[in-house]
């Protein structure tokens, strides 16, 4: 399975049973993966979609390879240390960061 498709199946879970993001702020976070480019997850209204390329103003950027990106959508990604290594950027909004990873973990 792809990252995309992890993060699609992720996105479906979220929509499918939205309790933990109904009642987040609309946001853009923006995943720029060194293989594939950007993508840009969007949560608006309780609701989560994937748009690829940059076509919303991201809050938060991430940048990282997408080994690092399928461990964070399974929750099994050490951000302290992927960030401390440069395994994991992030530009903008750190907090937003965390708050992202913590959302993905509500969901597995």
């Amino acid at each position: 399975m792809s990252v995309r498709d992890e993060l699609q199946s992720l996105v479906e879970k979220m929509n499918t049973n939205p309790e933990h993001i109904e009642n987040e702020k609309d946001r853009v976070y923006q995943v720029n993966l060194e293989e594939s480019g950007p993508l840009q997850i969007v949560l608006t209204s309780g609701r989560v979609e994937v748009v690829e390329g940059t076509p919303h103003e991201a809050e938060v950027t991430l940048f990282l390879n997408e080994k690092n990106f399928s461990k964070l959508l399974k929750d099994d990604l050490n951000t302290t240390m992927a960030f401390m290594t440069g395994g994991l950027k992030v530009e903008g909004k750190l907090g937003l960061a965390l708050k992202l990873q913590e959302i993905v973990k509500l969901y597995q």
